[in-house]
């Protein structure tokens, strides 16, 4: 078996912002020596000195495959949900490309991609198509993977759930 997918090391986008906080307590409570790619390395980190802090640098490849090698796994929690100045979901969608490039010029053992239950190429929504993309580009790309597809994440600090409870 490859020296990398035996590695401890697992490497979370956005560890400090909503599902990425969960999924690296649930590492971290597991053991797991957790890594972050942020685009935000000056958010308040819950975890203190027990993950490690790496910029998301889209625009220096050789950087962030460095910042990817050793690692077992990737879990991808990048995304924009919504279009905005500046900021859109296609741009999310290449720098996903780089991403899940990076990784494989990384060797990283296998990717954990999180999508949106029924993305479609066909969808007239920039959100479900790019993911619908996100997830070829995944499947395509010769890495293992696995592509988790919920239709809501919720949590005490969710903003979906607590806007319908209030309205109910």
């Amino acid at each position: 078996m490859d020296a990398q997918i035996q590695s401890d090391l697992h490497i979370v986008t956005g560890a400090f912002g909503f599902s990425g906080k969960y999924i690296t307590r649930r590492l971290l409570d597991a053991g797991r020596r957790v890594r972050t790619l942020t685009n935000s390395p000056r958010r308040r980190n819950p975890f203190g000195e027990t993950v490690e802090v790496h910029p998301l640098d889209f625009d220096d490849a050789e950087r962030l495959a460095e910042s990817l090698r050793g690692a077992a796994v990737l879990y991808n929690t990048y995304w924009v949900r919504y279009n905005r100045a500046g900021f859109r979901q296609a741009t999310a969608v290449e720098n996903t490309a780089k991403l899940f490039r990076a990784a494989k010029n990384a060797g990283v053992g296998r990717v954990v991609h999180v999508s949106i239950t029924n993305p479609s190429i066909d969808s007239p929504l920039d959100y479900f198509f790019g993911k619908a993309r996100l997830e070829r580009m995944l499947i395509d790309s010769g890495l293992p993977y696995s592509i988790l597809r919920p239709a809501v994440f919720f949590g005490r600090e969710g903003v979906l759930i607590n806007n319908i409870a209030w309205v109910l």
